[in-house]
């Protein structure tokens, strides 16, 4: 299965509106989104095209890919506008030998095993480290990166993670769990 995912929309409708667009071009199965999709945060610049109503309506277009965790500025209140869930603080999913949880990456979830793949956004900067009993994995964010990063979502399929720049396509980089 191809798995798309990517965190930290914040509201921004047109950076929404380009990660439909990398969805819909990879041929993926699912979107699966770490959370922070509606608002920016007391942190964070407005993004572009900021309008919680445009991204609610863009994803709820595609309510039946979509696989959802909660981010910390995610609210009840969001359940009124989206149409697929997003209150769970995580999920799990298995991937050949690995599992993946997923995060938004605000809280900490306890002891990873050795298979265990921990992805995340929350911070908005992409990133593939090794650690001693598992492996973790931030998708970076879809509108508002951090540290020079481009505006970024993931690819998974067959074990293999591409980093692709949500405008271009491109990828920057390339890894295997």
């Amino acid at each position: 299965m191809k798995y798309v995912i990517a965190s930290d929309i914040h509201g921004s409708a047109y950076y929404c509106s380009l990660l439909k667009e990398r969805y819909l071009a990879e041929g993926a199965q699912k979107l699966v989104l770490l959370g922070d999709l509606l608002y920016h945060g007391a942190r964070n610049p407005l993004p572009r095209d900021y309008s919680t109503l445009k991204t609610a309506e863009i994803l709820n277009s595609m309510k039946e890919h979509i696989l959802c965790v909660r981010g910390n500025c995610d609210s009840d209140v969001d359940t009124l506008v989206l149409e697929f869930p997003i209150i769970a603080d995580y999920a799990l999913l298995p991937v050949g030998d690995r599992t993946l949880v997923l995060t938004h990456g605000h809280k900490n979830y306890g002891v990873l095993g050795e298979k265990d793949v921990l992805v995340n956004g929350h911070f908005h900067v992409p990133a593939f480290e090794r650690r001693e009993k598992h492996l973790y994995v931030n998708c970076g964010s879809v509108s508002i990166p951090k540290e020079n990063s481009p505006h970024s979502c993931l690819v998974l399929q067959d074990g293999t993670l591409l980093w692709k720049d949500v405008e271009t396509g491109e990828i920057f980089r390339r890894e295997t769990l």
